[in-house]
């Protein structure tokens, strides 16, 4: 094995080591949305407001599909940690084949669902007309590359689960350049229009993925898996089974209250649809502090429940909270202050009533970033150490708060009701997540305690 890149999580200080680990994997998820907004940007700028409102009215669906897949690559690379924490390379081998397998059996049943779907779903969220087929366009391209997508996020998080967060950053910053000129060459120069800016990014993400491939088997000899390690494992398969699809399924009902809450946006028009994408382009880019701390205390919590080291999870969880809390006032700040600007990026031309609705969203939601970011914290810890059936639950939560807000305060609020919708899923979330924390984290230790009497 390369120890030189690998790191074990269950010696040395907690808040040092996962502020270390989350620094590369930051920078990689605000490369990745660095070049999301490019993409973005030069959509809009490019081809207009309408083509931007288009990109905008597929994200829930994106995320819908996209994020499942997100959540069954992090939810397969929790035994690998786990089995790399208590130094068990033989199951860790055999974790890895069988996640390789399930991945490829999703990647089809995804892609063929997906593709087959995508217009009906849009047609049923009452995308307007001006922008349906341009969404079509655009987000069937995203869907036929769920390969790619799935090929990343698989190879990147079982790098990380051997505690090298810096290896994907590499190849997503390199992803990051690709993308933004394969933009400009297929929508300015080619001419290619929403299909251009979405094979682009799967294209880039693709090579992202075989790059990140290539670099495990050569540095890593304990990924050299053998045929045995893909003969069907069914034991094995239902644990991965058992973590993956919470996790996945957690992302996928999110994304349905998104969907819910997409289709009461549609009905303000297509200025209020792209007013809207930016604002949420400029919060994902200020935001991505919690998913790297989400990925961080994922690998965490997993190889040190392998060690057999609650005490340090909790010490983890205690530093981390501290942590998280201050830096998400410091977004709120940041996101104030510079939403505007962050939010003009995105809109063509003179336009003070889309920049002004955009900037009402981020002025809206950034108070409640606190809440937001202690569900990472709390969500992944819990995914860490195999108990997914709570953070499945929160998204459950969250899908129910959405569809209230969606249902009710739009009618009465107008946009600001579906400005309000994610900071009130967040505290439906947030809530039982730390209740389920304390309480499994309790027995857990006081189970630890009794077997070691």
């Amino acid at each position: 094995m390369a120890k030189n890149q690998s790191k074990d999580m269950t010696v040395g200080n907690p808040f040092q080591i996962i502020l270390f680990f989350a620094i590369p994997v930051l920078i990689g998820n605000v490369f990745q949305q660095l070049y999301s907004m490019v993409d973005t940007i030069i959509v809009g700028q490019s081809l207009g407001t309408e083509a931007l409102a288009a990109v905008g009215s597929t994200g829930s669906l994106n995320f819908l599909v996209n994020g499942f897949s997100t959540g069954i690559a992090g939810g397969f690379a929790v035994l690998p940690a786990q089995f790399f924490g208590a130094k068990d390379d033989m199951r860790l081998k055999k974790s890895v084949g069988q996640a390789i397998m399930l991945c490829l059996f999703f990647t089809v049943l995804l892609t063929a669902v997906s593709v087959i779907f995508t217009r009906p779903i849009l047609v049923l969220m009452k995308t307007p007309a001006n922008i349906i087929d341009m969404a079509d366009v655009y987000i069937k391209t995203i869907f036929w590359g769920i390969c790619a997508t799935i090929l990343y996020n698989m190879c990147s998080c079982v790098i990380r689960a051997l505690g090298d967060s810096k290896t994907p950053l590499y190849f997503l910053i390199l992803a990051s350049f690709l993308n933004i000129g394969l933009d400009l060459l297929f929508i300015i120069v080619f001419k290619w229009g929403v299909f251009g800016a979405a094979f682009a990014t799967v294209l880039s993400q693709g090579v992202a993925g075989i790059l990140c491939v290539i670099y495990a088997l050569r540095k890593y000899s304990i990924l050299h898996l053998s045929k045995e390690d893909f003969a069907l494992d069914f034991p094995m398969m239902g644990k991965h089974l058992t973590i993956g699809l919470p996790m996945a399924f957690q992302f996928s009902i999110t994304a349905i209250g998104t969907i819910v809450l997409q289709s009461a946006l549609n009905t303000f028009g297509s200025d209020k649809i792209a007013a809207y994408t930016a604002g949420c382009k400029v919060e994902q880019l200020v935001t991505q502090i919690g998913p790297a701390i989400g990925v961080t205390m994922a690998n965490y919590a997993g190889q040190n429940l392998g060690a057999g080291r609650l005490d340090r999870i909790k010490k983890g969880v205690t530093s981390c909270t501290i942590m998280t809390l201050a830096l998400a006032v410091i977004s709120a700040v940041a996101l104030f202050f510079g939403g505007e600007w962050l939010s003009g990026l995105f809109i063509s031309g003179d336009q003070p009533e889309v920049v002004a609705s955009a900037v009402t969203y981020v002025n809206t939601i950034c108070v409640f970033f606190p809440f937001l970011y202690m569900i990472f914290v709390y969500r992944n810890v819990l995914q860490g150490v195999g108990r997914s059936f709570m953070p499945l639950m929160a998204g459950v939560f969250e899908l129910i708060a959405r569809c209230i807000v969606s249902f009710t305060l739009p009618d009465r609020m107008g946009y600001v009701g579906v400005c309000l919708a994610g900071p009130v899923a967040w505290i439906a979330a947030v809530v039982p997540l730390c209740i389920a924390y304390y309480i499994i984290i309790g027995k857990m230790s006081k189970k630890s305690r009794l077997a070691k009497a």
